[in-house]
């Protein structure tokens, strides 16, 4: 077997390679975060200042100086504890870290899960539940948190390929031009009549989410968006559903 028979050439050992060569730790200098008894009500009162996003007069020169401000850029006029809750996932997402980041972030979700689903974009309450996966406190966390974790990686990746089909996300497909072809792995086709892999892909890890106090909350709301989600495979699946029970009613 050759490089060109593979999607990724040099197969999974650099596969690997390129994967952790995204994980060096930062440089924090002087720099250090806040400690793991830190004041939350405070950063929860406290709004992020446009400077915090501008290199200033003493700011070091180091790695993690630059994405603090990056960071801080997302998040002016919200507030710190939403910020923190990203700088704190910038770190997790390492090979290293500083030592209580794991505990502060869980404490953080622990403490103030309701100020941070409102203060936070999907996108970082994706990334926040997907910190979990390897930095959850229990099995019921981590589990969670790689189920999510591969969910909304896998839903991401398709939703960005089909929008070369040039339809929007709310538009489901016909049935006149499928195409019956052989699936990866010889999987077997997906019944729109009677299959319930879609329901056997969120309704365990809501089941398991709801009893963890910590993840709880942050997943439940996550799938619940997911469920209001106007566009989107489930959704579409959805849709395709009624149009299938309406032509065969028809018949």
């Amino acid at each position: 077997m050759t490089d060109e028979d593979l999607t990724y050439p040099g197969g999974l050992p650099a596969l690997l390679e390129r994967y952790e060569g995204r994980r060096d730790p930062f440089n924090f200098g002087p720099d250090s975060l806040p400690p793991l008894d830190c004041d939350l009500g405070a950063l929860k009162s406290a709004l992020v200042p446009a400077s915090a996003a501008k290199k200033q007069p003493d700011d070091p020169r180091t790695s993690w100086a630059w994405k603090r401000r990056d960071i801080a850029r997302e998040f002016v006029g919200n507030s710190e504890l939403a910020c923190l809750n990203g700088l704190l996932i910038s770190n997790l997402r390492k090979r290293a870290h500083p030592d209580h980041a794991p505990a502060l972030f869980r404490r953080l979700w622990a403490e103030e899960a309701d100020h941070l689903i409102g203060a936070l974009s999907l996108r970082w309450l994706v990334s926040s539940v997907q910190t979990f996966a390897d930095h959850g406190n229990t099995p019921t966390q981590r589990e969670v948190g790689h189920a999510l974790r591969m969910l909304f990686g896998m839903m991401k990746l398709y939703e960005f390929e089909r929008t070369f089909s040039g339809k929007s996300p709310d538009q489901a497909f016909g049935f006149g031009r499928r195409v019956k072809a052989r699936l990866p792995l010889d999987m077997e086709s997906f019944s729109l009549k009677s299959g319930g892999l879609d329901i056997n892909l969120v309704a365990p890890v809501w089941d398991q989410a709801r009893g963890d106090p910590v993840i709880g909350p942050l997943a439940c709301h996550l799938l619940e968006e997911l469920n209001r989600e106007p566009g989107g495979i489930f959704r579409r699946l959805k849709t395709m559903r009624i149009r299938r029970e309406r032509q065969v009613a028809r018949e």
